[in-house]
């Protein structure tokens, strides 16, 4: 494989409070990477570890949903978004 080359593997689904995430890995940077899917609201994570990335999915999650509590407005559903 080339220097500089990007080899990236789709892994699996994580579920945290109905939101679902998609899971990458990026072996040309060593770490794991996570979106939440079906939403129109942009949730990224990334993590070194499988255990690291789901508490960062957890944790993203959690703040995304104080920031709309916050804001005084509902988060959008999952599933309901794009």
């Amino acid at each position: 494989m080339a220097l500089g080359t990007q080899v990236e593997s789709e892994l699996e689904i994580m579920t945290y409070k109905g939101y679902q995430g998609k899971v990458k890995l990026d072996e040309g940077a060593g770490v794991l990477h996570g979106e939440v899917i079906d939403t129109r609201d942009v949730i990224t994570v990334q993590g070194a570890s499988s255990e690291e990335l789901k508490r960062a999915f957890e944790a993203s999650v959690d703040d995304y949903l104080d920031f709309c509590a916050s804001r005084g407005q509902g988060p959008e559903e999952p599933g309901r978004g794009a």
